[in-house]
């Protein structure tokens, strides 16, 4: 492998470890942005001429905490500080794991706002760019680039510890890093298949960095179970296929086999969600889909979380498994709590219900309010086609 490519490898593989040990040094998370960029230029210096060294990570992590206490001593800072990095020792295995893990909980720190915590998350653990961020998230540079400053700036004059959080706030911060990869995983899912890709990416990396889990591995199986269809999702026009209209010879079997061994059988929300996933997933076609197994994960899992979104899920189920009479029982007293007001998925649901209750008329009239709340123009697209059929 040639110098370039091994950098190249180096920053793909390394740099969100040398990133993470320099803040932990120096507490100074734009000075180790800086100088992780200085050690990444001097191994494209560096390299070509004395050759790739055998620990490239060691390498890295060694020339930016030079750089950083270079900086630090140009600036004057305390000599306790310049002490403490000067003789920091080089980073193991273990010590790297650590960093990775303080650097993902401090991103997604429930001081920052959600839209602070996502972009700082995708930024900083991630790797993209400003650009790529405002990009994917359809708004500028420059609001993207304001949005990480001032995220950077809270967790500096917050006093946000650079930590694993101890073990008796471990699952309440544990389930917001997971809310943060699952808020992004379904901006992509939505559209934006850029986004649910980094979420797979990242989760991939905190199941390595947190094996025994079960919530880690539950939204990792999740996500996998849910993005082995994104080929299938939309045909040719860019419209959408339903599930039970999509051709499943184009599911990506290797992500279902990598979710599927990720289910541990455990009653948590999202190893439940992964497990109803997964009986889709294992049906050859639709008819072959075990409703009623589905119908009863998705009652537990409204027993957990108590949402009406989860209910609605259900009664799709039910509908499935018992006919739609059944579930548009559900759906009507969901309706009437009003605690889906302005969901769009709840008078699709109750059109497509209708419909099947030859109740055209009303599923007509369900349609039109089901497409005036779609988010996106596919969606409303794939609603108008409903609504044109009956």
């Amino acid at each position: 492998m040639n110098a370039p490519d091994a950098v190249a490898r180096a920053f793909r593989a390394e740099r969100l470890r040398v990133l993470a040990t320099v803040i932990r040094l120096t507490g100074d998370w734009e000075l180790a942005e800086e100088c992780v960029q200085d050690a990444f230029e001097a191994a494209l210096l560096r390299w070509p001429a004395d050759g790739v060294p055998r620990r490239p990570g060691a390498w890295l992590t060694t020339t930016a905490r030079n750089r950083a206490l270079d900086r630090l001593r140009r600036a004057n800072v305390e000599a306790a500080k310049l002490q403490e990095l000067a003789e920091a020792p080089d980073a193991g295995d273990d010590e790297w794991t650590d960093d990775r893990l303080r650097l993902i909980f401090t991103c997604c720190h429930p001081a920052l706002t959600l839209d602070a915590r996502v972009a700082l998350t995708l930024q900083t653990v991630g790797g993209l760019t400003t650009e790529e961020i405002a990009r994917a998230f359809l708004t500028s540079t420059a609001t993207m680039a304001q949005r990480v400053v001032r995220a950077k700036r809270k967790i500096r004059e917050a006093g946000i510890p650079y930590r694993v959080p101890p073990a008796d706030l471990l699952p309440e911060r544990l389930t917001g890093v997971l809310g943060v990869l699952y808020l992004l995983f379904n901006e992509g899912y939505s559209g934006r298949r850029e986004l649910a890709g980094e979420a797979i990416r990242l989760g991939r990396l905190l199941a390595r960095l947190m094996p025994t889990e079960t919530e880690v591995r539950g939204l990792l199986a999740l996500m996998l179970l849910q993005h082995d269809r994104a080929a299938a999702r939309t045909d040719r026009n860019g419209d959408l296929v339903p599930l039970d209209e999509q051709d499943r010879s184009r599911w990506d079997r290797t992500l279902i086999d990598e979710g599927r061994g990720l289910l541990t059988g455990t009653p948590t929300p999202y190893q439940l969600q992964a497990a109803i996933a997964a009986c889709h997933a294992a049906a050859a076609t639709a008819a072959d889909t075990d409703w009623p197994r589905i119908a009863c994960l998705y009652e537990q899992l409204a027993g957990l979380t108590g949402s009406p979104v989860v209910q609605l899920n259900r009664a799709v189920a039910v509908a499935m498994a018992e006919g739609p009479q059944a579930g548009l029982r559900l759906v009507d007293a969901l309706a009437a709590s009003g605690r889906l007001r302005g969901y769009h998925l709840l008078p699709a649901t109750r059109a497509d219900l209708l419909r099947r209750l030859d109740r055209r008329a009303e599923a007509a009239t369900a349609y039109e309010q089901a497409i005036a709340l779609a988010p996106t123009e596919v969606e409303r697209r794939f609603l108008r086609h409903r609504h044109d059929e009956l």
